[in-house]
């Protein structure tokens, strides 16, 4: 156990350029916390008019988790998988050894565009397994009481909060929800206090344990705590994750989740090479080429609270 904290992670713009040509907010990993229980990462890409084309690029040791606000997004990957998303429904890919996929926004033209875009590092007993894709247009929802003002609305997205479990696959101890809080409101938020917890606000405006927070801001609440109260005057959108703490060290580079730097530096290798390990997406003939490694030895990423 490490405590409640109250730890504000400020999001960095991170410039993905190439045909994509988007700037995102990037809130995690973060400088001093690698993961909230397993979410290793999260990007929010817009609000933007833009055409979005990511080209097949390939994964290992994660799922990706992809929670769109506005528009929508076309997903194929090497399963032979093709599904749009749109509002309120989720795509859930499993890297497992290895996985390639494109991203599309819909249609010629630049569109409206908004989402989340997720990461959760798999533990050992699933990250050298068999990739899977999964597509959720009916998640799980909640009421939550409020102390003053009208009730909050929870959609589970993954894994389990308030006794209500998402249907999609999880490897660990985890929680991913978005919860609407109403206009003039004040309600408790349940939580396990062996799990750590953060929220982000996506829309809107909050006061979460009497920390008033900027949209895109995620504020880390440790562990230790069975609620949180949060409030707002005009309404708010937010995103609760967290989880059972991940005990492995992790070294995370470009796409891939591993242990080592050799490990990363060999799934490096294989995409280059074309290998049937990522696989082949259909409709596409580019591909997203690997960075080069930094001449550096990869580490893992520690942990600093």
């Amino acid at each position: 156990m490490i405590g409640p904290h109250r730890l504000v992670l400020e999001p960095r713009e991170v410039p993905l350029g190439g045909v994509r040509g988007m700037t995102v907010l990037r809130a995690l990993p973060h400088r001093n916390l690698p993961t909230i229980g397993a979410w290793c990462f999260l990007d929010r890409f817009g609000p933007a008019e833009t055409r979005m084309r990511v080209e097949p690029h390939p994964h290992i040791g994660l799922q990706t988790v992809t929670w769109p606000l506005v528009g929508e997004i076309r997903h194929r990957d090497s399963l032979g998988s093709d599904a749009d998303l749109r509002r309120g429904q989720l795509n859930l890919m499993t890297a497992g050894n290895g996985i390639s996929h494109s991203e599309y926004s819909i249609g010629e033209d630049p569109i409206p565009l908004d989402a989340l875009q997720f990461w959760v590092v798999l533990p050992e007993s699933a990250r050298h397994g068999t990739a899977g894709f999964e597509r959720h247009v009916d998640l799980p929802g909640l009421t939550l009481a409020a102390d003053a003002g009208a009730a909050a609305e929870a959609t589970v997205v993954l894994g389990e909060f308030a006794g209500v479990v998402s249907p999609a696959t999880v490897h660990t101890p985890i929680v991913g929800a978005e919860i609407v809080v109403p206009a003039g409101s004040r309600v408790r938020l349940p939580l396990r206090p062996e799990w750590e917890h953060a929220l982000m606000l996506v829309e809107g405006d909050v006061v979460v344990a009497e920390h008033p927070m900027p949209r895109n801001e995620l504020l880390y609440l440790g562990d230790s705590r069975d609620e949180v109260e949060v409030s707002s005057t005009a309404g708010a959108l937010l995103f609760l994750l967290g989880g059972e703490p991940f005990e492995d060290d992790i070294v995370m580079w470009w796409n891939f989740a591993g242990r080592s730097h050799d490990e990363i530096a060999a799934a490096r290798e294989e995409w280059e090479a074309a290998s049937a390990r990522f696989g082949t997406v259909d409709g596409h003939d580019v591909r997203i080429p690997a960075p080069p490694l930094p001449p550096v030895r990869l580490m893992p990423r520690s942990r600093k609270l």
